[in-house]
């Protein structure tokens, strides 16, 4: 028997180039980690070091309803993008939109954090180090919350318009990616901010 009878075909998968959409987003995400990284060093490194109060353990309180409400999200979104993948387009815009509703939730639930450590514990972005810095970081997360919420906001109009078909659901899955980011983070910011820096 010849070697050339015996010689297998080669099986050697075929490469593909991974979409643009997601190569876009996990830079974009790389980019925002990085960010993030810089703010999260700052706070911890200026924990302590305020002249003059409040100091965190004075008016921080742990935001738990609203950090079940954002990292739940996560859960809504992975289904929404299932769902969309199934062609069950109806159970994909009702997952969207809780996707929705529990970052708006955490978002009010900052807003009226701020509100409560403004005006009833005197607590300003000027009023000393901790001020600072805890509004510049949580604040960068709700930003990003809140790109993220109009982002989920555009991707529900046109669920309701009738236009979001399965063939989309790459493209609601690069949107998943951003909002786990965001998600993650905040599990970082949380363990700094309302663990650690107390």
């Amino acid at each position: 028997m010849s070697s050339a009878a015996i010689a297998r075909p080669s099986v050697e998968p075929e490469w593909a180039l991974p979409s643009r959409g997601r190569v876009g987003m996990l830079s974009l995400i790389a980019a925002e980690a990085a960010i993030f990284t810089i703010f999260v060093v700052a706070y911890i490194f200026y924990i302590g070091k305020s002249l003059s109060g409040p100091m965190p353990k004075d008016v921080l309180e742990l935001p738990i309803f609203g950090t079940v409400c954002l990292l739940s999200s996560s859960l809504t979104i992975h289904l929404a993008v299932k769902a969309l993948r199934n062609a069950k387009i109806s159970a994909f815009g009702l997952w969207w939109f809780a996707t929705i509703a529990l970052g708006a939730i955490f978002l009010v639930g900052t807003g009226r954090e701020w509100q409560h450590l403004i005006f009833e514990k005197g607590l300003t972005i000027s009023t000393n180090l901790f001020g600072t810095t805890y509004y510049s970081l949580v604040g960068l997360h709700a930003f990003h919350v809140t790109v993220g919420l109009v982002a989920l906001a555009i991707g529900m109009i046109f669920a309701l318009l009738g236009k979001v078909k399965p063939e989309h659901s790459e493209r609601a899955d690069v949107m998943s990616l951003y909002w786990h980011f965001v998600d993650t983070v905040w599990v970082i910011v949380f363990t700094v901010v309302y663990v650690v820096g107390r």
